[in-house]
């Protein structure tokens, strides 16, 4: 059986566009990559030349306009998420959007309707791979009701370096760019709802540790988003969990996830080790993960059985990411507020 061909346009081609998405892409049969729009002419002729994809626009709107084009990878800041999308679908093409889906929950939504109104057309946000390698182990311990019943959920990931008071403006400390999205939380959240489902409640606080940046022109520039934020839900299980996220706390020991239940305990490590614990055991010991077990990056393959047909999209679909906007707007109002705030907003 022919395989159906599939044309690729890349709208922003930034870093993880160039080292995950490409080489992905690279995989599939039958997908070619024919175009790409950056956000220069200059830039877009560079990536051209080094992935040889034939042809370069001047913008994004060129790029949609090429009728030859099956779908789209975007890959921008998150602020042109919600444009981008929409357009895209709207001329038919299929899309796979980078994480963070868009700056603010209405966005998500816009695009979540956008895809519904287009259910012809596959639309995939990409997924946080942070904790592929650990996903299935998890989901099948938890599943299997190795903990009991699920009491807590501690989710830490805090940076080993002090505060960078020095340091330069980067889009992701731009709220006109990022919107309402903190540091990796979302990344982590994500994880966190494969594992034990989703947050009903959101109380944080958060701080802005270094209040200053200097842009590109030398300038300082006033930073509203966190360098570091604790944020406590309520879960849809009863359960509670604790997130942690910070880029200020100097010689901490990095990420870690602790899972409490009534008859089990089991920890994730800073390497993604597992270790568990039942009811009588006086220590934690590690669980074998063997390579057979563990999730791995397919985001392009997955896209493209999706366009043909032959695999429902799991990692990401919309639906998911609205949901982990509006949790990741809820943390920001929450923290502005001082209120707790109820899940869907």
């Amino acid at each position: 059986m022919a395989i159906e061909p599939i044309r690729v346009g890349l709208i922003g081609a930034g870093r993880n566009t160039r080292e995950r998405h490409m080489p992905g892409f690279d995989k599939v049969p039958g997908l070619e990559v024919a175009a790409v729009a950056n956000r220069s002419r200059a830039s877009g002729r560079a990536v051209a030349d080094q992935f040889n994809i034939p042809t370069v626009y001047d913008n994004w709107q060129e790029l949609l306009e090429d009728e030859s084009l099956d779908a789209v990878c975007i890959g921008t800041w998150p602020n042109m998420h919600r444009t981008l999308t929409v357009a895209a679908l709207e001329k038919g093409k299929h899309v796979l959007c980078e994480a963070r889906m868009a700056t603010n929950a209405q966005e998500a939504r816009e695009m979540l309707e956008a895809s519904r109104n287009r259910p012809d057309q596959t639309a995939q946000i990409v997924p946080s791979p942070l904790t592929f390698k650990v996903d299935p182990l998890l989901q099948q311990m938890i599943g299997d009701g190795y903990l009991g019943e699920l009491l807590s959920v501690e989710v830490q990931s805090c940076s080993p370096s002090f505060a960078d008071i020095d340091g330069p403006m980067h889009w992701r400390n731009d709220r006109d760019i990022s919107g309402f999205n903190i540091l990796n939380m979302g990344i982590w959240y994500e994880g966190m709802i494969r594992w034990v489902g989703r947050a009903t409640k959101v109380m944080a606080m958060a701080k802005v540790c270094v209040p200053n940046r200097r842009d590109e022109n030398g300038a300082l520039v006033p930073v509203s988003i966190p360098d570091q934020v604790n944020v406590l839900c309520e879960l849809a299980n009863g359960a509670q969990a604790h997130l942690r996220f910070s880029t200020a706390t100097g010689l901490a020991t990095g990420n870690e996830v602790w899972f409490h239940g009534t008859e089990g305990t089991i920890r994730v490590d800073n390497g993604l080790n597992v270790f568990a614990g039942k009811r009588g055991d006086t220590q934690l010991t590690e669980v074998p993960n063997p390579d057979s077990m563990q999730g791995f990056w397919r985001v392009e393959e997955e896209f493209a059985n999706a366009i043909r047909g032959t695999e429902t999209i799991t990692r990401t679909p919309f639906d998911v990411g609205l949901h982990y906007m509006e949790w990741t707007e809820a943390v920001t109002r929450s923290a502005q507020t001082g209120q707790t705030v109820a899940l869907p907003l």
